[in-house]
């Protein structure tokens, strides 16, 4: 078992993105779970969606707390022919994922404050692995056949923390009545913790599974005593070299277990028994001297492969901070109409990686890349009638200016067969999305509202593998929004998002599956959906 196909478990894992972007959560307020666009935002929240509006606020204090409660499935449908299962499910779920927003408005200036999950914000646990982790693993039902190999069991589990938060500050300014603008920066103390193993690996062999590591490092030591058969022999060639095994055996030279042993090599050379019966001890040492380089070889293999058997297990903490510059400006013609666009710089971000003492297997290396692409935000509001607020946002995220390396999966199957065939996680299109936000007032103090997303990745099949992949998407929300004072105001929220599925061919080296046929390729199918439950207070010092 190479090395590759071990690691591929605890590798895979690094990005956990619930709404918005590959990477970045663009889901910051319960205001947005309920209608779904914000991006022209007047109130408490434009502290993150619009900033250039917050002089559209009252003079004095204003604070928003929300909070979402995160569930998401992730399921992936594999159709590998010598996997136990095929069907594989993670689950990730975010109990609190709060936003604090702060503004102080004076006349033409505003300051504000966010804290909030920018990116991760959960734990996402896979507690029977996935397809990439077992492939390599179930191969050795027809790779090892020959071995009396016919099935294989392992322990897998894995559970990855990641949280990227965003400490922004920043000022407004209008430079009249209808024009604003916006600068600030944001800092990103990120953290991720992952914690997982892979062990117990066994192999059925007649009938009895039997642990991996004591079985191949056995049958090494069985190959390198077959290796070693030349030495074994010689004592015997200067007085018995023109003798039969039967013979030696007949004249009390060697025993029965010694003569079985010799003949177990002269087998796996290929040579009938009638043939092995015939020949003499020189005849049987130059076969077997001829032969040594194949079963040293052998032995190494397998001695290799018992090694990387062993239990394995990763528990490390990588920890990084980074800087991005927003600007941002909003329009509003008229107090009917509004229009906002904010852009977010590239964030270039490395963590550096730290494993806790009962780590023994090194992933990483101490530096890991992980930045986060630019953001270019556009939204228009319209408020022209009493009873009906709208919005319109669109977001672009430049994820082709970032790098996300390898394929996984394909790191697992060809890291040590051909390297040239891993494929690198193209992008073909950066990501977007698009949406519509309706909020109905009922009366001055009460209002639900609708909304509705769309989002259409730019990946490409390259891109996709099981832990990681990106799939376009549309997203319901609704809500309410009640003003219990002229002071406070409560916004609860619910959302759901179903991911449009993807189906993806991965090429495979051609090794034969339990029929004898040559695997040149196999499929995956990638699925997810995601519920979003969101309560939100806003209250204002004036």
């Amino acid at each position: 078992m190479k090395k590759t196909v071990l690691s591929v478990a605890f590798i895979m894992l690094l990005q956990l993105a619930f709404a918005g972007g590959i990477l970045t959560n663009y889901n910051q307020s319960a205001q947005y779970i309920r209608m779904m666009s914000r991006n022209a935002s007047l109130d408490v929240d434009a502290v993150f969606y619009n900033p250039a509006g917050l002089v559209k606020l009252e003079n004095g204090w204003h604070f928003s707390f929300s909070t979402q409660t995160i569930l998401q499935d992730r399921n992936i449908e594999s159709s590998f022919p010598l996997l136990n299962s095929q069907d594989y499910e993670g689950t990730t779920f975010i109990p609190v994922f709060p936003d604090f927003y702060g503004v102080y408005k004076k006349d033409k200036w505003a300051f504000s404050i966010v804290v909030a999950p920018v990116a991760g914000g959960g734990t996402s646990e896979f507690k029977t692995g996935l397809s990439a982790f077992e492939i390599p693993i179930s191969q050795t039902k027809t790779l090892l056949s020959a071995l009396g190999v016919m099935d294989y069991d392992v322990d897998l589990y894995f559970k990855g923390n990641s949280v990227y938060w965003g400490i922004q500050l920043g000022a407004t300014y209008a430079i009249n009545d209808k024009v604003s603008v916006y600068g600030g920066v944001r800092w990103i103390p990120a953290k991720n913790v992952y914690e997982g193993y892979i062990k117990n690996i066994q192999l059925q062999v007649g009938g009895n599974m039997v642990p991996a590591v004591g079985f191949l490092t056995g049958v090494s030591a069985d190959m390198q005593a077959l290796a070693d058969m030349p030495t074994t022999l010689s004592p015997y060639l200067a007085t018995a070299g023109s003798y039969t095994l039967a013979q030696l055996e007949g004249a009390g030279q060697i025993n029965a277990a010694m003569k079985t042993g010799i003949e177990t090599g002269l087998q796996l050379m290929g040579l009938p028994q009638g043939t092995i019966d015939a020949m003499t001890l020189n005849q049987i040492n130059g076969a077997y001297v001829a032969a040594q380089p194949g079963f040293q070889s052998q032995a190494a293999q397998l001695a290799g492969s018992a090694a990387m058997m062993g239990d394995k297990r990763v528990d490390t903490e990588q920890t990084g901070n980074g800087f991005i510059p927003i600007v941002g400006i909003n329009y509003s013609p008229n107090d009917d109409w509004n229009f906002a666009l904010k852009y977010e710089m590239k964030t270039f971000l490395t963590l550096d990686n730290k494993p806790n003492a009962d780590n023994n297997y090194d992933l990483w290396g101490s530096k890991v890349n992980s930045d986060i692409p630019a953001i270019f935000a556009a939204g228009i509001g319209y408020s022209g009638l009493d009873w009906l607020e709208a919005q319109l946002s669109y977001n672009l995220y430049f994820d082709k200016g970032v790098d996300y390396g390898n394929n996984v999966n394909d790191v697992a199957v060809w890291g040590s067969v051909d390297p040239e065939k891993i494929q690198h996680r193209d992008i073909d299109n950066n990501y977007y999305e698009l949406a519509l936000g309706l909020q109905f007032n009922v009366s001055d103090n009460f209002a639900f509202s609708a909304g509705a997303l769309r989002s259409k990745t730019g990946v490409t099949a390259s891109y996709q593998n099981d832990l990681s992949y990106s799939n376009s998407s549309y997203t319901l929300g609704g809500g309410i929004m009640w003003k219990i004072t002229d002071k406070l105001t409560l916004d609860l929220g619910v959302s759901n998002t179903n991911y449009e599925d993807d189906k993806i061919t991965f090429e495979y080296p051609g090794y034969p599956d339990e029929s004898g046929a040559a695997i040149t390729s196999y499929q995956n199918n990638y699925g997810k959906t995601t519920l979003n439950l969101a309560a939100g207070l806003t209250f204002s010092i004036f």
